[in-house]
């Protein structure tokens, strides 16, 4: 009984951050779930589409430590949910990167750019939004 209702207050508490609007440019909020150090963390991701979404959201979910990666197409931003007893923020900047895509903290690996596909070559100039408005 315990455990269902850790899961559910776990599960509304996910939902209840990934539905906040305007959201600060870098934000880590750590929560302790029983012995587990969990940290939601958000910040710009530069990309164009819905395969640059896979590929940012695999790189991110590929760190050791990381439950949750979601990133948004028209905010240029990923929320990250990872436990930061395994993990850091600059561990999943840098995954990320290393797919070819920059971060807010890390450009992204030129050799893995070039071989993006044409319509996720991003504009490396290219604002990352923050806010709900999309530019």
């Amino acid at each position: 009984m315990k455990k269902v209702i850790l899961s559910i207050v776990l599960i509304v508490s996910m939902i209840l951050t990934n539905c906040k609007k305007n959201q600060e440019p870098i934000k880590a909020t750590p929560q302790i779930t029983k012995g587990v150090a969990m940290t939601d963390l958000t910040f710009g991701v530069r990309g164009n589409c819905g395969m640059c979404k896979r590929t940012i959201e695999k790189a991110a979910n590929s760190v050791l430590g990381v439950s949750n990666a979601s990133w948004s197409v028209d905010q240029k931003k990923i929320d990250v949910s990872f436990n930061s007893n395994r993990t850091n923020e600059m561990e999943i900047h840098n995954s990320i990167a290393a797919s070819g895509y920059d971060t807010q903290n890390v450009a992204g690996n030129e050799e893995a750019y070039s071989n993006l596909p044409g319509c996720c070559k991003y504009d490396q100039e290219m604002i990352m939004n923050q806010s709900s408005a999309v530019e």
